[in-house]
C-alpha cells in the first residue's frame, strides 16, 4: 500500500467526498469492489480518476480507505 496522507488529512478528504462527488465513500467502496482487479495501489487510483473523473486526492483516500477495511477484514 503506498503511503498516504496524515490521518487527519484522510478523514478530512473521505467527508468531503460525498459533497464533491454526489456519492457517498460506501458507494464508491462498492464501485473499487466491482471494477477491476488491478494489484498497486496507483492503478487502482489511476482507474478511478480516469473511469469517474474524480480528483487526484479524492480517488486516492477512496482507495487508501478500500484498502484500510480490506486489511481489517482480513483480521477478522
Amino acid at each position: 500500500m503506498s503511503q498516504i496522507f496524515s490521518d487527519e488529512t484522510h478523514r478530512n478528504l473521505l467527508s468531503r467526498i460525498p459533497q464533491c462527488t454526489g456519492r457517498e465513500v460506501a458507494e464508491w467502496l462498492r464501485t473499487v469492489d466491482e471494477g477491476p482487479a488491478f494489484f498497486r495501489f496507483e492503478e487502482k487510483v489511476s482507474w478511478l480518476r480516469g473511469e469517474h473523473q474524480l480528483a487526484y486526492g479524492h480517488a486516492k483516500a477512496i482507495i487508501h480507505e478500500h484498502d484500510l477495511r480490506r486489511a481489517a477484514r482480513k483480521l477478522l
